[in-house]
């Protein structure tokens, strides 16, 4: 008999019940009790769906009330000194956000995205004399939970190798050296995991997939050779791309069952059937966990033939990763058309498609009418004419080096917009958006339903955006923004304007704690029908003298938090997005916005897992930036911003965007992104992030100026700008004004001392 199983579960409730949750915790209007309760019903209901699908094994521990990669670090006990001894729910909040229910502000813990996701984890911070100790019950306790519903758990735990992997140390060490501590304390859970009555553990280790040093690749064997006395079965789990090298070490390590992703690897299964034993278990990761596109079932049949004839051990089917980065129903999407409804399927349509799977092997005539209905979609999917544009094709065509290329070099550019700007040193700018207040979600909501007439509504953006204006002048920021308003999110409102993407009611995903977004679904090519933002722009520039900003998202950005179309190659859906963008920025110019900011804050992200695949990805990505940047005049500055990534391995080819201004996220990290400019040069102008917008803190003036001369360490002090690190529509009017009048008299401070 073939199992069927699940890898992790998204996490927020069908309607976002737990971000609603933690934020009104977090508001202090109900108490941790409520927020605690709420959590349970969650994973109750998320329980009974899973096993209503026919799991036999149910994941546990996949549910967080923030990240859990944070769960993880506290489980074992790792809390940095800063924010005490307890490892209580607020403290973890306090890690995670910077402040918890007490008020009291405290320096978050990094935040930077899972692997090529867009979901974002905390950054666990490890020092050369750090302990272990197990703490907290929530994983043990989850496990009671699920089996006093009469369900068999499979524990979730992430591997002790990714979690040190993950982690940044306190100064310079080897953070190999710190496995001996570690490794008792894995122990020890997997004991009480037994004691318990759990069967299997799963073990994540997805840095399996990456490219990895000698001395870590030797650790996983003196890991597992430790942990295998542990009384429990443990499946090593990998995912979001192919084993290659480490296939053979995989494969010999002495677990019970390993599992592999054969939708970002598909290739991979001939060299894990050489190299496997048939006394383990072999997990086949064959529903996309990342996408919404509906499995080529017979597709699937086919490579469940190929591993069962050369194959003789247990076989077990699953997602390809843990479905978090997928909405949860389909059902709930009721105005979708229905034929572009039949291509998809969501977190519980992809279990079903699992437990037909299983169905089509067992008894073959009882799973024919779902087979059927699986391969009409995917051949109208294929066929529909709805997919294929040939004017956008004719355009695809005619792109080559010319539209990539600016007038002159950054250098000649450089002077012809100081002379234009008339900027002070130490110019000041926000990253975009401006607080989203319930009067402005309340007007784009009743214009959405037909509520609000287009001429109201008009009136209302431009009342706002004054206000907006005005308010950036009275802080005496340099560079002002119309602060994006009419947007719903940076992606969504782009892909609504845009023929070629779909839009879901419901489809919701986690980007980090209560952050939720919900990505556009690409389906075919993409065109821009009319002007999209430069209405707004415009009308902004007209209430000013100083210098307004033009935001757009990047075609990059735009493609890598999308559910994209699988059925061309990723770089020319990046293509059609550049030349929709690029036709955007000619419109912004004309209209005589004198800074376009195309933001590219996933650029990092698309990286493959495997290095020798960097190349081609950032080529291509580099090329989509410029296609949409390049057709400006001179005297047109050019921004891009990036936010919450490592920058280090790729800075030659953020230089290659060849943007005229960077503003990047610094101050989570406390500017050490800023190492990647010690040994290169950035030729043009940077704007390193000042105060960190994703926690409550505001930040005093002497914070700014500190951060801002460790910035002029690695930088010339003539190419710095200082802004914040990300947009601020998730804050407060009156934390945004106090935090940005102590960036613009940080600013003024700076000035005078440099004459």
């Amino acid at each position: 008999m073939i199992k069927i199983h699940n890898l992790g579960f998204p996490r927020i409730g069908e309607h976002r019940e737990l971000k609603f949750a933690l934020e009104r915790y977090w508001r202090n209007e109900i108490d941790q009790d409520e927020l605690l309760r709420v959590g349970a019903e969650i994973r109750q209901r998320h329980w009974q769906l899973q096993a209503g699908s026919g799991l036999d094994l149910i994941p546990v521990g996949d549910f967080s009330y923030y990240d859990q990669v944070l769960d993880t670090s506290v489980l074992l006990g790792v809390v940095p000194e800063r924010f005490g001894s307890s490892t209580g729910l607020d403290t973890y909040f306090r890690m995670a956000r910077g402040q918890a229910s007490d008020g009291q502000p405290y320096r978050a813990c990094e935040m930077t995205k899972w692997f090529d996701t867009n979901y974002h984890y905390l950054v666990p911070e490890v020092a050369a004399d750090q302990q272990f100790a197990l703490s907290g019950s929530k994983l043990f306790d989850e496990c009671r939970e699920l089996q006093a519903l009469g369900y068999q758990p499979k524990p979730v735990l992430l591997g002790p190798l990714t979690w040190l992997w993950l982690a940044k140390t306190t100064s310079d060490f080897d953070k190999l050296d710190l496995v001996d501590r570690l490794l008792p304390v894995y122990g020890e859970i997997l004991r009480r995991l037994a004691d318990q009555g759990v069967q299997w553990v799963q073990i994540d280790e997805p840095i399996l997939v990456l490219d990895l040093p000698t001395a870590w690749k030797n650790a996983f064997e003196a890991v597992y050779n430790q942990l295998q006395s542990a009384p429990v079965k443990m499946l090593l789990t990998t995912y979001f791309g192919e084993l290659g090298e480490n296939t053979s070490l995989a494969c010999k390590l002495p677990v019970a069952g390993l599992h592999v992703d054969l939708v970002r690897a598909p290739e991979q299964l001939t060299a894990v059937l050489d190299n496997f034993a048939n006394h383990k278990v072999l997990s086949l990761g064959l529903i996309d966990g990342r996408n919404i596109w509906r499995t080529d079932l017979s597709a699937a049949l086919g490579t469940i033939a190929v591993a069962r004839e050369r194959f003789k051990g247990e076989l077990w089917l699953a997602p390809s990763c843990s479905l978090l980065h997928v909405p949860i129903d389909l059902e709930h999407e009721a105005a979708l058309d229905p034929t572009l409804k039949s291509w998809l399927a969501f977190a519980r349509q992809k279990l079903t498609e699992l437990e037909v799977l299983r169905l089509a092997i067992e008894e073959p005539a009882a799973a024919e009418p779902d087979l059927i209905v699986s391969a009409n979609a995917i051949r109208s999917r294929r066929e529909s004419t709805l997919i294929h544009n040939p004017a956008v094709q004719a355009e695809l065509a005619k792109i080559d080096s010319s539209l990539m290329q600016r007038q002159n070099p950054f250098p000649v550019r450089r002077g012809q917009q100081k002379a234009r700007l008339n900027l002070p040193g130490y110019p000041t700018t926000t990253i975009g958006s401006f607080p989203q207040t319930p009067e402005i979600r309340k007007a784009r909501a009743d214009f959405k339903r037909g509520l609000l007439s287009e001429d109201d509504y008009i009136q209302h953006m431009e009342q706002t955006i004054a206000f907006c204006v005005s308010e950036q002048e009275k802080l005496g920021l340099d560079v002002l923004v119309h602060g994006e308003a009419e947007r719903n999110d940076m992606v969504e409102y782009f892909g609504e304007q845009l023929d070629g993407f779909l839009f879901t009611a419901n489809g919701w995903v986690q980007s980090y704690g209560s952050r939720c977004v919900k990505p556009p679904i690409i389906f075919g090519d993409v065109s821009r029908p009319k002007p999209m933002t430069v209405r707004w722009s415009q009308y902004a520039q007209s209430l000013t003298g100083k210098p307004m900003k033009g935001m757009l998202t990047g075609p990059v950005t735009i493609l890598n938090w999308s559910f994209v179309r699988d059925d061309q190659p990723r770089s020319t859906t990046a293509y059609q997005l550049a030349l929709a963008i690029r036709e955007e920025v000619n419109d912004l110019e004309r209209a005589g916005i004198p800074i376009i900011q195309i933001d590219e804050a996933a650029f990092r992200e698309g990286l493959p897992p495997r290095q020798s695949r960097w190349q081609t990805y950032l080529d291509w990505a580099v090329r989509a930036f410029r296609i949409c940047s390049s057709g400006v005049k001179d005297s047109t500055q050019i921004h891009t911003h990036m936010c919450y990534s490592e920058f280090n391995d790729i800075i030659t080819s953020i230089a290659d965007m060849d943007a005229d201004v960077i503003t990047i996220e610094t101050s989570r990290s406390n500017m050490e992104l800023l190492e990647a400019f010690i040994d290169f040069n950035y030729p043009n102008e940077i704007g390193p992030g000042v105060y960190d917008i994703h926690s409550p803190n505001v930040p005093t003036t002497d914070d700014i100026i500190a951060l801002l001369k460790k910035a002029g360490e690695r930088i010339d002090t003539d190419k710095l700008w200082v802004n914040p690190d990300c947009g601020l529509k998730t804050r407060q009017w009156e934390d945004v004004r106090i935090s940005l009048a102590n960036m613009t008299e940080a600013a003024k401070a700076l000035r005078l001392a440099v004459g």
